[in-house]
């Protein structure tokens, strides 16, 4: 019973680490401040795509990454379960605040599908960020603004090196012990 508890909270705590990375912004203001003036989007809608993008990124890499470890099913589950409960604490809060009502939660999944969509639409890309920069742009309002798109590929490939990083220095491995 002991290794089976340790099992679990081993990828309950990498839930919870890639849930935290998911969260954390600084990387998302880091790109948008070196957003040059000659850019067509707006700042705001690419701070909020990049967002999202960061975190279907991160759900992205666990099944991709892990694609034949047992633990990428449990893993992907604690984490989406993370991102569902924080998106839902927020739609509510923004409906309390604004009167409307946002499902951040859907929207996260909705670009999910737009993502893997594309992906499969463009089977011979040999890099991802090649097909997710340029998504990205025309969710920001302007899939030819080179700089979006760029952006956009920046934070699909950071975060998926950070996850693949992560994932492969042992924390899920030791799970298996």
């Amino acid at each position: 019973m002991a290794g089976k508890e340790f099992k679990k909270s081993m990828i309950e705590q990498a839930g919870e680490n890639l849930f935290c990375f998911a969260l954390d912004r600084e990387d998302v203001k880091t790109l948008v401040a070196h957003l040059p003036e000659e850019v067509s989007c707006k700042p705001a809608t690419v701070e909020y795509e990049l967002q999202l993008l960061k975190i279907i990124s991160i759900g992205w890499s666990i099944s991709f990454i892990l694609e034949k470890n047992p633990f990428k099913d449990e893993l992907a589950e604690v984490f989406w379960k993370a991102i569902h409960g924080f998106a839902e604490n927020l739609s509510e809060m923004t409906e309390l605040m604004t009167g409307h009502g946002i499902d951040y939660f859907q929207a996260a999944r909705d670009r999910l599908d737009l993502y893997v969509a594309a992906l499969a639409d463009n089977p011979g890309t040999a890099e991802p960020a090649a097909v997710i920069g340029p998504e990205f742009a025309s969710q920001c309002g302007n899939r030819e603004d080179i700089y979006t798109v760029m952006t956009g590929s920046r934070m699909f490939i950071i975060t998926v090196t950070s996850v693949k990083e992560y994932l492969e220095s042992g924390c899920i491995d030791a799970a298996a012990r």
